[in-house]
């Protein structure tokens, strides 16, 4: 457990101390404020926290971090100065950012709590009976319409078994059959008729959390009906009750014309009956197909489908139900929800998050897939990487995963808790990459800022940085990297005068820095710097087996991302894609998942070999080996050489690239047959450009 002091006792210093007083991770060995009459001071003696007015009486105690929260630069100079050999020092600033956080956190979930409190005063006024159970068939939320239609109290009906409520209710057998019930008649027990629609809870990880039932009474519509057979009072009462009812309704006959909407429909689309009334379903729709023509033509009910109505393109969820009327179908009803609000609150979440997540590294090895062999090596070198302060080169081609392995590395170091800075070496200018890594002192050069900037370097202090594209640097970048990695130390443009730095390096190229050096590209000096621990990371193509794993995982992000909810790839269309050769390995394996579910209907949940796009499918070369003899007027050794060549490539094209299986049924190690890849000039694109 980390002993924290807490430097300044104000505004930030008291978001502090509220943060970590909860968390078991750090325990506050106390509170320092000059002023003995500050908020956090108060706060401290009442949860039992020592305090103080001179942080200098502290800093010698044992004390793993520091928290300067009083903003004054000079009390960080001093502390920076004062402090113990292993004691971490926290800026003011990130104090301010937290929090400002934490403001930020405690609005939204405020007004998620109204948006909560809004939700339940609508169930509670809508004409619908409404109950919801848990996974113990025990009631957890009954509407008054309920409380109404069963004549139960609320207070009599939550907690207890559906069955003491309901005895004829089919709710648990929903639930554990995992099907929906639509529009099933039920007779209560005093009496009332109702029509129930019953559907299971389930959860984004398709576990069960139980079931809810919507109905309505339809005792007095029922005995009209008996006692009178006049069609015109009977639509009357149906227009009644779909007229009062607080939900967005629309009516279209068996033609799927419209012929019936109520007040709350004009009140979510901005459309009136002249707009709707005898118009073809789909006019009330901006974006999307009509879920009317969809149920007429299929018979079935659809539930929640998301599409933009009115001209105010508002942002519904839409369930739509067939009247079928003696075997015939009449027509259809479709309910609409807004959704606009909820979508805005979660973009803001998601923004808040967004932020949080930009102050460290976002991913894990437990978000990199993969349970192949050729992977799993690659996982423990990083993590045996993670482990060490040494330099770590990641080697792969673009789209494998480099980024993600960074992040992981540093998430398992010692260093997570600080920053993790990321650097794409080739998207930044030659003319600015320098300033921008090692910083720059005011007047350095034309549009210097006032009083300097640091450099990314600077800002990685203590942290990690992650240099993508390593092998895009220029010769003199490369001879400024080099210092850093020698000397621990970096100097401003514009200074002479060094400043150093513990910065743990990341460095990632798809370049073949062996080939590199050859050509004069690359300073062998600096490769022997970066390569301490290198880290093959396979492509795709050689571990195609992954293929299905990798799959299932981008359909879950991607759900997240575009709102659908596919649930999986049919055997098919994966084998299909284990066929492709994969050039632009996860990352355009991502590519084709994401336009494949683009493409799909809204509520399709499987993806089928029809919605992928079309592919140049790989197909192996011949397993036959090469029999012509080489030239006579080679040399033995040669001749032996260029056998070699030929040989590897052919075993190489039969085992799709896969170069942990070439190597095992050449029988040499992985490592030698790098060797031979390299001595023979072979690599994935020279052999396609032969085939």
């Amino acid at each position: 457990m980390k002993r924290v002091l807490i430097v300044g006792a104000g505004k930030g210093g008291s978001a502090l101390l509220d943060i970590l007083s909860n968390t078991d991770r750090m325990k506050i060995a106390g509170v320092i404020d000059k002023n003995p009459d500050a908020k956090g001071l108060m706060m401290a003696l009442e949860k039992g926290i020592p305090t103080g007015t001179n942080y200098g009486e502290w800093i010698n105690s044992d004390i793993d971090i520091i928290m300067e929260a009083t903003g004054d630069e000079k009390v960080l100079d001093e502390l920076l100065e004062k402090r113990g050999e292993k004691t971490v020092v926290i800026p003011g600033s990130v104090a301010y950012i937290i929090s400002e956080l934490m403001e930020e956190k405690e609005t939204l979930l405020e007004r998620l709590k109204l948006q909560t409190n809004n939700q339940e005063l609508i169930l509670n006024n809508i004409h619908d009976g409404m109950i919801v159970i848990n996974g113990d068939e025990t009631v957890q939320f009954a509407n008054k319409s309920a409380e109404r239609i069963v004549g139960v109290s609320k207070e009599q009906i939550k907690g207890q078994s559906i069955k003491e409520v309901i005895s004829g209710s089919r709710l648990p057998y929903v639930m554990h059959t995992r099907r929906k019930e639509v529009n099933q008649k039920l007779v209560l027990e005093n009496g009332k008729k109702v029509i129930t629609t019953r559907i299971p809870i389930i959860n984004d990880d398709n576990l069960l959390v139980g079931a809810f039932a919507v109905f309505k009474d339809i005792t007095e519509v029922m005995n009209l009906a008996e006692e009178n057979t006049d069609l015109k009072e009977i639509k009357t009462m149906l227009e009644a009750i779909i007229h009062s009812s607080d939900e967005a309704i629309s009516v279209v006959d068996e033609k799927g014309i419209g012929i019936m909407i109520n007040p709350a429909y004009t009140r979510i689309t901005g459309l009136k009956e002249s707009d709707v009334i005898g118009k073809p379903a789909n006019a009330d729709i901006y974006e999307g197909e009509s879920m009317h023509m969809k149920v007429l033509q299929t018979r079935r009910t659809v539930r929640g489908v998301r599409m933009k109505v009115g001209p105010a393109r508002k942002d519904v969820m839409v369930n739509v139900a067939p009247v079928i009327v003696d075997g015939k179908i009449k027509g259809s009803v479709g309910i609409l929800h807004d959704v606009s609000e909820i979508q805005s609150l979660t973009s803001e979440l998601k923004r808040a998050r967004q932020i949080i997540r930009n102050l460290e590294a976002k991913y894990t090895f437990d978000d990199i897939i993969g349970p192949s062999s050729e992977m799993k090596v690659a996982l423990e070198q990083a993590k045996v990487g993670a482990k060490t302060p040494a330099t770590v080169l990641l080697r792969g081609e673009s789209g494998t995963g480099k980024e993600l392995f960074a992040h992981a590395i540093h998430n398992e170091s010692d260093r997570k808790h600080n920053k993790f800075i990321r650097v794409n070496c080739a998207a930044i200018a030659e003319n600015i990459l320098e300033s921008e890594l090692f910083g720059y002192e005011e007047g350095a050069f034309t549009g210097a800022k006032q009083g300097g900037k640091k450099g990314l370097f600077e800002e990685a202090n203590l942290g990690s940085i992650f240099l993508d594209e390593i092998g895009e640097l220029s010769h003199h970048m490369q001879a400024k990297l080099l210092r850093v990695l020698q000397e621990g130390e970096i100097i401003r443009v514009g200074s002479t005068d060094p400043i150093s730095i513990d910065v743990r390096v990341i460095a990632a190229t798809n370049v073949n820095l062996e080939k590199a050096i050859m050509n004069k590209t690359f300073r062998e000096d600096l490769y022997y710097r970066l390569n301490r621990l290198p880290v093959h990371i396979p492509s795709l193509n050689e571990r195609i087996d992954d293929l299905p794993d990798l799959t299932e995982h981008l359909i879950q992000k991607i759900n997240q991302d575009y709102g659908r909810n596919v649930k999986a790839i049919e055997k098919e269309a994966c084998d299909y894609l284990q066929r492709y050769h994969w050039p632009g390995n996860v990352r355009e394996l991502e590519n084709v998942i994401g336009r494949a579910m683009i493409y799909m209907d809204m509520n399709e949940e499987i993806i089928k070999q029809k919605h992928i796009p079309e592919m140049d499918i790989y197909t192996a070369a011949s397993n036959s080996q090469p029999t012509e003899l080489p030239h006579h007027d080679k040399t033995l050794k040669g001749a032996i050489e260029q056998y070699e060549q030929r040989y590897i490539r052919s075993v190489l094209e039969e085992n799709n690239y896969n170069k942990t299986k070439t190597a095992s049924d050449l029988n040499i190690s992985i490592r030698n047959l790098y060797y031979k890849l390299e001595k023979h000039g072979i690599d994935k694109s020279s052999m396609q450009s032969l085939s």
